[in-house]
């Protein structure tokens, strides 16, 4: 079969549409509820209070993902330079699509057996996580190093805004998938109002958990187009000399020093992603506990997000087409900004201090309503802000050397992975209030807007 270069573009975007369940529902929506839950219960049949209870799971899952970004922030940069000196990256896909698979599909074992010797289970659980993390992690890295490769410069911004937006668009249909046909309500059926499919237990959770295996299933399906269909250069293999690699490496690092423009732009994007991961993080803490929303509309909120993240990421490939990436990066930053300090003034009874009238559609209030236009702000202005954030990172390297500089960018986005979340947990703490702990995260976004300032518009590749 003929590979063209259409082929190969669409088989690079379906990597997008094969890992980004991963974040959608197992990250954010589906299996870390599940998880919370399970841990919560057993820590309460363990003797603690509920608030202790909570505390201590959302701890344990903590530590899970600091741990796996520890590992991812280390290894990040090693490896993309290790992939460059030998010109292979295909390889390296193939074994963290197995860390995928594995570490998903293994989440099936986490069953609701509450306070009766499972914390060996919930560790268990973390691990097989952190696994998969790393997986998608890494391989978003070297298919990342691929981009430059796809097409001419001028097209990269188009090429990698539809790709986030095709990703985010498989993200919602594999949580309505999940939603409709497996994922248990409390009576035991889905939200489509039938039994989970394949006869799974809903009194075993067994609905909830096969949100594992699905997506280990989504992702070996769907990146069978990758596989078919991208191809790399074999005249660009070489003999591994990983020495000179790591020497390469350490090179890049200290020329940081004389590359301005590389240097703000790695410390933009780290503050940026540091917040905006934060959002994500803690959306679902926000509206659980100042809305009151239940996890079913949660899960509708996660269904507006993902497909508003689909439909601005494709805009926002365009805009990076016509205006450039730094302009996009701007304009989503600020959004981002609108809604913390939106996050900051409103709870349930009132917005800015100004009392809500009586709910407005069926039980919501105005602050739901305004909860889920920040959550389409957030989906969109955060899938612009990467798509444009992977053009940026493209005009600061070359073909020759793209997975060490991708390398690089992901270190750089794990390197304060702990800051947003530990400033909200403090300044929460000091002021004894959940929407003041959002404060941290309007100055994050606006010293990634102050460092942008210095990054050059066109990009830098000499070292």
């Amino acid at each position: 079969m003929k590979v063209t270069q259409r082929r190969r573009i669409w088989g690079w975007w379906f990597f997008d549409w094969a890992s980004q369940p991963f974040h959608t529902l197992l990250l954010t929506f589906v299996f870390s509820i599940y998880f919370a839950e399970v841990a919560k219960r057993h820590f309460i049949a363990m003797g603690d209070s509920v608030t202790h209870a909570g505390a201590h799971a959302q701890a344990l899952w903590g530590y899970g993902l600091a741990i796996s970004g520890v590992v991812i922030a280390l290894a990040a940069p090693v490896l993309g330079a290790i992939a460059d000196s030998s010109g292979r990256r295909m390889p390296w896909i193939w074994v963290f699509s197995g860390f995928y698979v594995v570490g998903s599909a293994g989440l099936w074992w986490l069953t609701p057996g509450y306070g009766n010797g499972s914390h060996p289970a919930l560790v268990q659980a973390i691990v097989l996580f952190g696994i998969g993390l790393i997986g998608v992690e890494f391989a978003t890295i070297f298919t990342n190093a691929m981009l430059p490769g796809l097409a001419p410069r001028a097209q990269i911004g188009r090429i990698s805004g539809s790709g986030y937006a095709f990703g985010y668009l498989g993200g919602v249909v594999a949580l309505a998938l999940m939603l409709l046909l497996f994922a248990e309500t409390p009576d035991g059926r889905t939200l489509a109002g039938i039994p989970p499919l394949f006869g799974l237990d809903p009194a075993a959770r067994e609905g909830t958990r096969f949100v594992g295996p699905f997506t280990a299933i989504w992702y070996a399906v769907f990146m069978i187009p990758f596989f078919l269909w991208v191809r790399e250069p074999r005249d660009g293999h070489r003999p591994l000399r990983i020495r000179a690699a790591l020497s390469d490496l350490w090179v890049l690092i200290r020329s940081l020093r004389h590359r301005r423009s590389l240097a703000a732009w790695l410390a933009s994007s780290m503050f940026s992603r540091d917040a905006l991961n934060a959002l994500y993080g803690f959306g679902g803490v926000y509206a659980g506990t100042v809305l009151g929303w239940p996890v079913f509309l949660a899960g509708v909120f996660g269904v507006v997000s993902a497909i508003s993240a689909a439909a601005i990421s494709w805009l926002g490939g365009r805009a990076d087409r016509a205006f450039g990436p730094r302009a996009v990066i701007t304009a989503s930053i600020l959004a981002l900004t609108a809604v913390c300090t939106l996050l900051v003034g409103m709870d349930r009874q009132s917005v800015f201090g100004i009392a809500t009238p009586e709910p407005l559609l069926g039980s919501l209030r105005l602050p739901d309503l305004i909860f889920f236009a920040c959550g389409a702000v957030i989906g969109g202005a955060g899938g612009a802000l990467q798509a444009a954030s992977r053009t940026m990172m493209v005009r600061h390297t070359t073909p020759e050397r793209a997975t060490e500089g991708f390398g690089l960018y992901a270190l750089s986005g794990k390197a304060t992975a702990f800051l947003a979340p530990f400033l909200i947990a403090v300044t929460t703490d000091l002021s004894g209030s959940q929407r003041i702990g959002f404060l941290p995260l309007i100055v994050i976004f606006l010293v990634a807007l102050l460092l942008l300032g210095w990054v050059d518009p066109e990009g830098e590749t000499d070292p």
